[in-house]
């Protein structure tokens, strides 16, 4: 049995390694036997936690279009202040 809120701040901690621009499934900040190690309750409640905390306290990942399984695409992206009069 896992710890959601471990997995959860493991997700998070590992999009800080991602580029401006990568696209990338939940799934992909775990290694490949971590991920299947969880069972699919567990990747289901992990994405819905996933999903809602990126969209309310991650303004540097977005949620994109889902895939044709239905699996929620996100990108990293990052917001560029320029300041006043500069281009």
């Amino acid at each position: 049995m896992y710890d959601i809120q471990v997995l959860l701040k493991q997700a998070i901690d590992e999009t800080e390694k991602l580029n401006k621009g990568e696209e990338f499934l939940l799934r992909d900040l775990f290694k490949g036997y971590e991920w299947n190690r969880i069972s699919r309750k567990y990747r289901i409640v992990l994405g819905t936690l996933f999903l809602d905390y990126i969209r309310e306290n991650h303004p540097t990942i977005e949620a994109i279009e889902k895939t044709s399984s239905k699996q929620q695409m996100y990108k990293k992206t990052k917001l560029e202040s320029a300041p006043f009069g500069r281009i």
